[in-house]
């Protein structure tokens, strides 16, 4: 093997012909010899290129539907064989086997064939075959040949070229195979997960793939690189957005800003306006409003302090009275299905604020999968999709929720699904009051939530804090009476949990001598 490699025969097959005939032209002005299949072919001899079909080299025509084409030994053995071996130099000459020096290829849209809801028969329709093992082959061999699947790797491909002389080099070549193997990888994970779903089983293995879309500063801290890889969803979300100013989002952004728009989308628009403010992955204030602005400032008033350089997830389309509300305080990301030119406006003038627009909002229901990585595999499981309604809920105390209170406690079961456990909220009015996140202790999360609640009376001037007649939600059972007792204490009148303690009927009895009314969901929402 030599390091610089003459590229003199190019075979070219490909699914999405973002500037294809511009690669041909380039390789055809340097005396390559072009090899190509079914449409890419005729694409590239209709912009006046000479073109030699696989078929006229493989002896066989293309059949059954375009499924054979490729998986043929003239093609392969041009790819695999090892220039500076004699016996497969041979091997080539007795059969009429010619080098083949570069695969482009990108393949069947599999991905987004399952993306736009196609039947079964067209998925399976759109799994390549041929595809896949060229790029194998090729990658295999890159001590000779040089493999593309990205468009993006055209012209880094045509910069080497003429810096070589029509040449590549063994580090180009390298790196051009990784990229190959990555990317089928990527395709097999996405049809073994797709095949998984149409089982339904819980598969023997278990495969992970996404593409690069951004290379980020640092992690979680600024020892830790990192950087964010989409899987191909298409629906509206944070990798999806489009954003208008401000610098690059970093981990922690992008993790803080899925987290808010995640909420934020589970209050329908059709019901009114609603906004969250995340701080580190939780809700530090969620609202509605009669308008987008009262939302946004009846979320900042449950924890002013908390809001200071969070996120910010709306509902409907940021209009400019709320741009220029949110103004107010430094914010680093602000993200809505849309927004108007007049609130763009207002934002510009806010370098270090970041703007993203999603075009609609995400699915609460839709079925995912959420991963994390532990010391020597994966814990992998449905995203939490589940919800409550009215007709769900027991009640079991002697005082029902009266119609106003209901409502508050199926508002505040909402956003305590993204709370991190162990979750306490308390709502009042159809807005958080008071949050408590992440403690060991339930009761203590209770404590939390309601000193925030007097901390924020006691700096808006309020005359007593606004969980004085509100309702709490617990992500989990309360294990003893006494988390129920603090927020009774904290002016609580009714209860949102799932119940199942063994000491129910203690917790029960408490509400009951409190006068709380109390239902219980039979559905937990732990998040760690």
């Amino acid at each position: 093997m030599t390091d610089l490699v003459p590229l003199r025969r190019a075979l070219l097959s490909v699914s999405d012909k973002t500037g294809l005939v511009e690669l041909g032209q380039a390789l055809a002005a340097r005396g390559v010899e072009l090899l190509s299949t079914g449409g890419t072919a005729r694409a590239l001899r209709d912009a006046g290129l000479t073109v030699t079909d696989v078929s006229e080299v493989t002896g066989f025509p293309e059949m059954m539907d375009g499924r054979v084409k490729t998986l043929h030994p003239v093609v392969h053995g041009g790819l695999l064989a090892l220039r500076d071996n004699d016996a497969h130099v041979a091997a080539m000459s007795e059969h009429g086997i010619c080098a083949i020096d570069l695969v482009v290829v990108n393949l069947y849209p599999f991905e987004e064939t399952v993306a736009k809801g196609a039947e079964y028969a067209e998925v399976i329709e759109n799994i390549d075959i041929g595809g896949p093992a060229m790029i194998r082959s090729a990658a295999k061999n890159h001590g000779f040949v040089s493999v593309v699947v990205d468009v993006e790797d055209y012209a880094p491909l045509m910069e080497e070229l003429e810096a070589q002389d029509g040449r590549t080099s063994y580090a180009l070549r390298q790196r051009l195979a990784q990229t190959a193997y990555a990317r089928t990888a990527a395709y097999d994970t996405a049809v073994s997960t797709w095949m998984a779903a149409q089982v339904g089983d819980t598969p023997r293995r278990r495969t992970f793939g996404g593409q690069l879309a951004q290379t980020l500063r640092y992690g979680e801290n600024p020892h830790q690189q990192a950087a964010f890889y989409t899987d191909g969803s298409a629906g509206p979300g944070i990798a999806t957005a489009t954003q208008h100013q401000g610098k690059e989002l970093s981990y922690n952004n992008i993790n803080d800003t899925d987290a808010a728009f995640e909420l934020v989308s589970e209050f329908d628009p059709a019901d009114g306006p609603a906004c969250a403010i995340i701080k580190h992955a939780n809700p530090c204030g969620v609202a509605r409003g009669a308008t987008l602005v009262e939302a946004y400032s009846r979320a900042f008033d449950c924890d002013r302090t908390s809001a200071f350089g969070g996120i910010i997830a709306l509902n409907q389309p940021l209009d400019a009275e709320t741009a220029r509300e949110i103004t107010g305080i430094f914010t680093e990301v602000v993200i809505a299905p849309g927004a108007d030119a007049e609130a763009v406006d207002i934002f510009s003038q806010k370098k270090n604020l970041r703007l993203l627009t999603t075009g609609g909002l995400g699915d609460p229901a839709r079925a995912s999968m959420a991963v994390r990585q532990v010391s020597g595999g994966y814990l992998v499981q449905d995203k939490d999709a589940g919800q409550v309604m009215p007709d769900d809920l027991k009640v079991v105390t002697r005082r029902a929720p009266t119609e106003q209170e209901m409502a508050d406690l199926l508002f505040a079961w909402t956003v305590a699904k993204h709370v991190k456990s162990n979750a306490i909220i308390y709502v009042k009015d159809g807005a958080t009051v008071g949050v408590g996140a992440g403690q060991m202790s339930r009761v203590d999360s209770t404590r939390i939530a309601a000193r925030k609640a007097q901390d924020m009376a006691e700096a808006m001037g309020l005359p007593a804090p606004l969980t004085e007649g509100s309702v709490v939600a617990s992500d989990a059972f309360f294990p003893f009476a006494d988390g129920l007792i603090t927020a009774a204490g904290a002016g609580a009148t009714a209860l949102i949990q799932p119940g199942g303690s063994m000491r129910d009927d203690e917790v029960i009895a408490a509400a009951d001598e409190a006068g709380l009314a109390m239902v219980f969901t039979g559905m937990r929402h732990f998040r760690h």
